[in-house]
Parts: structure tokens; C-alpha cells; sequence
């Protein structure tokens, strides 16, 4: 240990500056030691995948530096392609086991779902799901099963549905009618098509959840009134954008000691003014109930429970205005960004909806014998997936993955773009091709194919309402008008961080079909 007394040597004999100097000593001596102690554990798991080379000269980060770019999905979907579908990598004091086919990915959500079924959340992801009070983030226990049945019965479920069949259809009448004043008042104009269909999707969320549309209430907490565009961005889009920031201490939890300040009050400030938000919005609806007026709506179902607290109820609702105004706008936005840019295809879907619905407006009814449309939306989930990679999971004890031994202790994800991004099972992988859905070879039925809704005990709840509501619209929106991208908007395809958002809202041109 002579390079320690080479160091002392160099310390100021100042108290105050000798203990910083130790400090700061005593944490490199703690990082090259964790270093050497990872590097040891990582021999002994020499049974695991193989792990594409580490780049650089700081073994503690592993491989971390390498998914700076924000957008790990491509990144692994890279590696797949050198290492196979079924690799490790080091991230930080952690091994991650990643799946990039589909194959593999059932396995890990049905086969083996046992071994491998609670999820391992972000410090913003603990704080913004009220450690995971959410269907969707919750472990699979006894509180899942409860939560679960109560959304399928009031608001996701096939009954579910029919109740609120006429939600639905106001909303795509709403969307209709604005387009077309769009055209009367600004022929020349592109429209942005987001600014609409946010907007009535948060709308029904609203609805669905409230039993009305919100178009403006006082928080008391904020002190001041919030229109409806305040309440989406601050149960929306802070909500989404907070969900994926990533604070340096999720990868080296025995640093979790060391603040990181500007993380922490970002996400504690999007937390705080959900919460007055959603409390403000339970007060209202608390007001109406005990006035004797019910309506059909998430709110008066969860009260009726006696076996949730009224945080649990708070969280519940909002994950349903949340869920509900988000993933099916991506979708969708996607969907008429590549029928705006092919007219070909575009042209093929109009002529199947007037086979088909011939002067009627598009409806569920008809969305069984519409299979270019399912075509159009099952290849939409496919190349641009909602959600690109699956919420980490730890494995429970040892188990098998794509023929290689996974301890216990190990996380897993699944990468879902890699899925439908590999050249194995998709020719042309990279184009958007819709006709791919009716060679024979993918039942459009199967919610599985793409891997957009999970798989298993697991599978998504609203994966029956977001196929009504984006595979409707899309077909009205190509029903009653041809659209066009504006100039510049065909380049314009960058997402959001770690998401498939598009980073700039679609704007288009219509015009009314005859």
C-alpha cells in the first residue's frame, strides 16, 4: 500500500481540507474495490448469455456508456444482430439479460412467468406509480388481481366497452367535425393533427374515469384555476416526460447516499401537482356523488369498494386518464403519418372501407371484415411500438431463457422493438408494409404477434379498447378525407428519449373526399 502514504503525503495538514481529502480518498478506494468486486461477480456468473464488449477503462459501468444516445431499443436490437437474441450486459452493480426475439420474450412472460414476474421500477418510477399502485406496474399479486378486476368490470372489458360504445363515437364525430372546420377556415393550411387527437382522447379518458369533461377546476393547492390543456399537461405529459428520466443512482444503489437534487425535486414537484390535480378533481366528484347524481363512470365503481384507500383510488383513476390518452395516440399518430406519406396504400384502404361500409360511416361492426385496416394498424404496432421495451424484471430464483441458464438475482427485459425489428422473422424489417398481415402467415386476431400488448398472465387490459379506438379513427379519418404530409414532415420522424413519441407533432394536409 505504498501509494496510499504517497497520497497522505500530498493531503493539506489543514483539519477541514485533510477531511475532505480523506473523504473524497476513501471513495475512490470504495469505487476501485466495487470495481474489482463486480468484475469477480461477473466471472462467477460465467454460465449467463455472452456480453458485448465493454468499451473503455472503468469496469463499474459496464456497459453504460454505450446507451448514452438515449435510445437503448436500437442499441440492443444492434447487438442482437452480433451477439444473438439472447445476451447480458452490466449496467452498473447489475446484470441485465435482454430478449430481442419473440420467441424468447413468451417464454419469459408465460413459460417461465413464475420465476420471473416483479418488476424493478426507477427511483422516479417508486415515486410517480405510488409504489406500484397502477395495474400495469403493479407486482402480480393479490393487490393486482383486485385492481385488475375492477378496471376490466368498469371501464376496459368487453361489457366495459359496450357501456361506453357511445363515448367512443362522440369523439370521432368531435374529431370529424374539427377537421373539417380546419378545412373551411384554412384550406391551404396544414392541420396538426396531434393538437385534435390529444385532445379528445383525454377527453374520453376524462370521461371514463369522471363520468364529464373537465374544461376547467380550481386546485387549491396550486391556488389557481386550470383549464383542460393545464390538467393533460400535468397529468400527461409532465407524467410521461418524468417516467423517463433517468437519475445515475437506479445503476449504483450502495451510492444512493449521494444526493442528486435537481432529479429528486423535478420528480417530487410532477408528483406534487398531480396529486393536488387528481385530489381536486376526487373532491368535485365526491360532491356530485353525495348529491345523489351517479353516472357510469371509474369513479363511483372504486368508491363503492371497500377494500381501497382513498390514495390507492387517486391512483387508479389517474393511471386510467394517463393509459388512456397516451399509447393509443402514438399509434395512431403513426398510423396516418405513413398513409399520409404512401398514397398507394392509403388509396387501397379507402377502397376497402367503401367496399365494405359503402356510404355509411366505418364502425366496430364492420372492423372484423376490414382486414386491410387491421392490416394498417397491426403493422403500425409493429414498426413503431408504443412502448419499446418492457419495465425491468427480477428473476426469482434460477430458470432457463433461449437455452441459457439465468440465476437468480438476474433482471431481464424485453426488448420489443427488437422483437419486430428481427430480420429472421420480418423481410424488410425497417419498411412499414401492411400487406405483410395478409399473406396467411399472421393471424391479425393474435394481440401476441407483435408483442404491442405483452403476453401471458400479464397482458395489457386495454388492449380491446385501444384496437376500437385507433383502428375507428384511422378508418374514418381515411374515409372522409386524403391525406397529405406538409413540407419537411416525411424527414421529421426523431421520437422522444427512451420512447417511439414523435419528438414534433404530425401536421398534414386534408382534404374532404366526395
Amino acid at each position: 500500500m505504498a501509494f496510499v502514504s504517497d497520497i497522505l503525503e500530498l493531503v493539506p495538514r489543514e483539519p477541514l481540507a485533510f477531511t475532505v481529502a480523506l473523504g473524497g480518498f476513501s471513495l475512490l478506494l470504495l469505487v476501485f474495490f466495487l470495481g474489482k468486486f463486480n468484475s469477480f461477480l461477473w466471472s462467477k456468473k460465467s454460465e449467463l448469455p455472452p456480453v458485448p464488449e465493454v468499451r473503455g477503462r472503468l469496469p463499474l459501468i459496464g456497459n453504460l456508456l454505450q446507451l448514452k444516445e438515449k435510445k437503448p431499443y436500437k442499441t440492443f436490437t444492434q447487438w442482437a444482430e452480433q451477439y444473438g437474441p439472447v445476451y447480458s450486459i452490466r449496467t452498473g452493480a447489475s446484470t441485465l439479460v435482454v430478449l430481442n426475439t419473440t420467441e424468447v420474450a413468451k417464454e419469459a412472460m408465460v413459460t417461465r412467468y413464475s420465476s420471473i414476474s416483479s418488476k424493478k421500477l426507477s427511483n422516479a418510477l417508486k415515486v410517480l406509480t405510488y409504489n406500484k399502485c397502477m395495474v400495469a406496474m403493479s407486482d402480480y399479486d393479490d393487490f393486482h388481481k383486485i385492481i385488475k378486476k375492477h378496471i376490466l368490470t368498469s371501464v376496459l372489458g368487453a361489457n366495459a366497452q359496450k357501456q361506453h360504445r357511445g363515448h367512443r363515437e362522440a369523439m370521432m364525430d368531435n374529431m370529424s367535425k374539427q377537421l373539417n372546420e380546419h378545412v373551411n377556415a384554412s384550406p391551404n393550411q396544414a392541420v396538426n393533427f396531434r393538437d385534435i387527437f390529444a385532445s379528445e382522447l383525454f377527453g374520453l379518458s376524462l370521461k371514463l374515469a369522471l363520468g364529464e369533461v373537465v374544461d376547467a377546476i380550481f386546485v387549491e393547492e396550486l391556488g389557481k384555476t386550470l383549464t383542460k390543456d393545464d390538467l393533460y399537461k400535468i397529468l400527461v405529459l409532465d407524467l410521461m416526460e418524468g417516467a423517463i428520466e433517468v437519475d445515475w443512482r437506479d445503476f449504483f444503489p450502495y451510492l444512493k447516499w449521494i444526493p442528486n437534487k435537481s432529479h429528486e425535486e423535478k420528480i417530487r414537484g410532477i408528483d406534487f401537482r398531480r396529486k393536488a390535480v387528481m385530489r381536486a378533481l376526487l373532491d368535485k366528484q365526491k360532491k356530485r356523488i353525495e348529491s345523489g347524481r351517479e353516472v357510469n363512470c371509474y369513479i363511483d365503481y372504486l368508491f363503492s369498494s371497500s377494500e381501497l384507500t382513498e390514495d390507492q383510488i387517486l391512483m387508479l383513476l389517474w393511471e386510467t386518464i394517463v393509459e388512456t390518452s397516451d399509447t393509443t395516440l402514438v399509434t395512431s399518430e403513426w398510423a396516418m403519418y405513413e398513409l399520409a406519406r404512401d398514397k398507394s396504400r392509403q388509396e387501397r384502404l379507402y377502397h376497402e372501407l367503401q367496399n365494405v361500409c359503402g356510404h355509411n360511416k366505418v364502425t366496430e361492426e364492420e372492423l372484423s371484415k376490414l382486414r386491410y385496416l387491421g392490416a394498417v394498424f397491426h403493422e403500425t404496432l409493429r414498426r413503431h411500438s408504443p412502448v419499446p421495451i418492457v419495465p425491468l424484471r427480477y428473476v426469482h430464483e434460477d430458470t432457463q431463457l433461449g437455452g441459457y441458464h439465468i440465476p437468480a438475482g438476474i433482471e431481464i427485459t424485453v426488448n420489443i422493438y427488437g422483437c419486430n425489428m428481427d430480420k429472421n422473422k420480418w423481410e424488410d424489417s425497417s419498411e412499414w408494409k401492411p400487406e405483410r398481415f395478409l399473406d396467411g402467415s399472421y393471424d391479425t386476431t393474435d394481440l401476441y404477434k407483435t408483442m404491442a400488448f405483452g403476453a401471458g398472465k400479464r397482458v395489457c387490459t386495454g388492449s380491446l379498447q385501444a384496437t376500437l379506438i385507433a383502428c375507428v379513427a384511422i378508418g374514418r379519418f381515411v374515409q372522409e378525407f386524403e391525406w397529405e404530409l406538409s413540407e419537411g414532415a416525411e424527414e421529421n420522424v426523431d421520437t422522444v428519449g427512451l420512447t417511439t413519441h414523435r419528438l414534433h407533432p404530425l401536421h398534414v394536409k386534408i382534404k374532404p373526399r366526395n
